[in-house]
């Protein structure tokens, strides 16, 4: 497991220095917030910001602005993620697969998207949840609709939710990935979540992960659920909050 702790004038500018010392994307590494950046008074007692980088996946390349949606160019880099992902036959599907397959297709095509959607069963996280559905688009250019940190894909999932529920007059169990991005980030997520856990233990003291967005922290949350040895919680507010792992 390569790490590395880097400082700077803010958690932000350190993140990046890291990111371009270990030839990373954001999406390949998580971060934990060593200390805070203080100015001190009148500039004395100032300290930089200090965080260390976990590389949790496979390098990703960085790739140029891609203007053309036919440029052959663009391998996705994610597809091999999502291989071990079982596609469900269309007399599979139910209400929610069907109509969420449709919605995203329109949308694919008034976006000016060239993929195909897959369907595939995403099995509850706990036994209070429902099944769910996975719809999951593969093509060319798949980097530009996950967007930095899967924020593209977020906003994607969140109108096609919303219109499915307009239709099934009900909530719609769809998630949307993309090229398996999502399924290899919860993947990843799962195993920094029990080495930082385990290394909390091990050192005595609260681990203090990067900021996250919610289902990226519910997935901290769930996967040390069980442990009889940490407890987790959120701090901060916004796009700020955070997880801190805590021993017992």
């Amino acid at each position: 497991m390569e790490m590395i702790e880097v400082t700077g004038n803010s958690v932000e500018d350190a993140i990046s220095k890291g990111l371009k010392e270990l030839d990373a994307q954001p999406g390949d590494v998580m971060v934990e917030v060593l200390e805070e950046p203080n100015t001190g008074l009148f500039g004395f007692g100032a300290k930089e910001a200090r965080v260390r980088l976990v590389l949790i996946g496979k390098r990703t390349p960085a790739k140029p602005d891609i203007q053309d949606d036919d440029d052959e160019d663009d391998d996705d880099q994610y597809d091999d993620i999502a291989d071990g992902m079982v596609e469900v036959s269309e007399d599979e599907y139910d209400e929610d697969a069907r109509v969420g397959k449709e919605v995203l297709e329109e949308l694919l095509d008034k976006m000016q998207i060239k993929g195909t959607v897959s369907v595939h069963r995403a099995e509850a996280e706990s036994e209070e949840e429902e099944m769910h559905w996975m719809l999951n688009i593969s093509g060319k250019n798949m980097n530009r609709l996950i967007g930095r940190r899967g924020e593209t894909l977020s906003s994607l999932q969140y109108i096609v939710r919303l219109i499915c529920s307009r239709r099934l007059q009900r909530r719609a169990n769809v998630i949307i990935d993309a090229a398996g991005y999502k399924t290899g980030r919860s993947n990843r997520l799962r195993g920094l979540a029990n080495r930082m856990a385990k290394q909390a233990v091990q050192q005595g003291r609260t681990i203090t992960l990067e900021p996250m967005p919610p289902n990226e922290r519910r997935i901290i949350h769930l996967t040390l659920r069980g442990r009889s040895d940490v407890t987790t919680r959120s701090v901060g507010e916004g796009r700020t909050r955070k997880v801190t792992i805590v021993p017992k």
